[in-house]
């Protein structure tokens, strides 16, 4: 009942927030839009989504190394199993699966596992402010003449998530630099539970601590940041080359722009951030780069679907080899996250 009730509930925000993105729009001139948009960029698109995907794998293989061994095709294919479930189900669900999948691959904790997924999304959120800034700060963009007021709320969102990322690696810093001090904090739950259950759940928080043994390297905190970075640039060029194929005035670092407006959009809780990818990317290219109306819905399309169709076709694909079904794909995720969230 509760899962339907969810259920219902993101199914009308998606529907809502399509309608308003939809809304005033001349479909037959969208559809031409969408018609008359050069293939061979949105082919580099598509291109650059999978070598994304590649360097996502990558990086987490660099982030397990403290936990074991990990081979890239496997981080490679549950990554990309992980992503083609988010975008048919709510809530992110894929990123419960994808460390529990690889976890039950390679033999390792999956709560130490899921850690790194935690870590994965602190580093997003940093790679894309800093991006951001460094666009703001050295491009000119010219913002205060288009929009004070947009701006202005530009730069006070970026240094409100800025403050909220770097507040979040401090706490995954204490957590991991100290996760014997965690368990005993964690014990004294033994107050208000059994004995029993308090020793289990603090040993699960243990293990999370542990799973983020990469932040008591300074080093490789830097080289994960580093990749992330070169990461999010393929992601932007992606971005400017799905707009360059409307013919939308948009500079290539410019992309940088529409990426972070973009981060907000998926952050929306509906499978594969629809609805709010949509609506966030109307806003940034009309917003800042004066694109009409019609084409701008048009691009956010076919954006939408050269961002989630590589991976949704991949990881199929990849499940159906290992013998998995949707429904059981859906299960694990369910168990997953049953798992992850009671530590």
């Amino acid at each position: 009942m509760r899962a339907t009730i969810r259920n219902v509930l993101v199914t009308a925000l998606a529907v809502g927030l399509l309608a308003w993105f939809m809304r005033g729009a001349d479909l037959a001139r969208v559809w031409d839009e969408m018609r008359i948009a050069r293939r061979d960029l949105l082919a580099l698109g598509a291109g650059l989504v999978v070598l994304s995907y590649l360097m996502r794998a990558h990086r987490w293989v660099y982030l397990l190394a403290p936990l074991g061994p990990v081979r890239l095709r496997t981080a490679f294919r549950t990554t990309v199993i992980g992503l083609a479930l988010s975008v048919v189900l709510p809530a992110r669900a894929g990123e419960f699966l994808r460390p529990y999948l690889l976890a039950r691959q390679e033999g390792l904790s999956a709560t130490a596992t899921f850690a790194t997924v935690v870590f994965e999304r602190v580093l997003d959120l940093i790679a894309v402010l800093v991006l951001l800034a460094l666009y703001l700060a050295a491009f000119d963009p010219g913002l205060e003449v288009v929009n004070p007021a947009v701006f202005r709320a530009v730069q006070i969102g970026g240094l409100t998530m800025g403050a909220l990322a770097a507040a979040g690696l401090v706490v995954l810093a204490v957590l991991a630099g100290h996760p014997e001090r965690l368990h005993g904090i964690v014990l004294q739950v033994e107050r208000v539970l059994p004995a029993r259950l308090a020793h289990l759940v603090a040993g699960l928080a243990r293990t999370f601590a542990e799973g983020l043994a990469i932040i008591r390297q300074p080093s490789r905190v830097l080289v994960s940041l580093g990749l992330s970075l070169l990461m999010w640039i393929v992601i932007a060029a992606q971005t400017w080359a799905v707009v360059a194929a409307f013919d939308i005035a948009l500079p290539p670092a410019g992309a940088l722009l529409v990426m972070a407006f973009l981060v907000v959009g998926v952050a929306v809780p509906t499978p594969g951030g629809v609805g709010g990818y949509h609506e966030a990317f109307r806003i940034s290219v009309t917003t800042f780069f004066a694109a009409g109306n019609d084409v701008a819905i048009g691009a956010a399309i076919v954006a939408h679907m050269v961002s989630v169709m590589p991976g949704l076709v991949l990881g199929m694909w990849f499940a159906a080899q290992d013998g998995m079904s949707f429904t059981g794909l859906r299960d694990l995720a369910g168990v997953a996250k049953a798992e992850e969230t009671a530590t």
